[in-house]
């Protein structure tokens, strides 16, 4: 965060030059299933659609097709002494891309995954085999309970 007061214009000062913006945005990934050329961010509360449009095109040379902002407030939890505690209110951009372009968020662990899905894989074979000798060992005593000692 850069947040700067602007210094006081005076006449024959050089020119001001900033470096990095006065606002800063954080892309969040969507709750719901979202096409592929919608993008959410959380935003100040002071930045307005323009600000959201200037600062995608002029920094990051992003086309943008459609803005939505909406304004969410921080909610109020007690902790265990009853003290209350409210989380800082935030507002949201629903930024809508041109047609052509997609945003896909990165697969950082790559690895992760497959390890997790083989890990899952193996775990269901074990037990579909286990399953399949129990149903091999007492497919002739169907119908008579375990407790007579199959």
């Amino acid at each position: 965060m850069s947040f700067r007061v602007y210094p006081k214009f005076v006449k024959g000062n050089p020119k001001l030059r900033i470096f990095l913006p006065n606002f800063y945005m954080k892309l969040i990934k969507p709750k719901v299933e979202v096409p592929n050329n919608h993008v959410q961010f959380i935003i100040p509360l002071e930045m307005t659609q323009y600000d959201v449009v200037n600062y995608l095109e002029k920094i990051y040379k992003v086309p943008v097709a459609q803005i939505n902002t909406k304004m969410y407030t921080g909610d109020l939890k007690k902790t265990f002494k009853n003290y209350l505690i409210k989380e800082p209110d935030y507002k949201i951009a629903y930024v809508v891309l041109p047609e052509g372009m997609e945003f896909k968020f990165p697969d950082i662990f790559p690895e992760l995954k497959k390890e997790k899905a083989n890990k899952e894989r193996e775990r269901y074979i074990e037990q579909t085999q286990d399953l399949q000798k129990q149903r091999k060992r007492n497919w002739h005593q169907v119908d008579i309970p375990t407790w007579f000692g199959a």
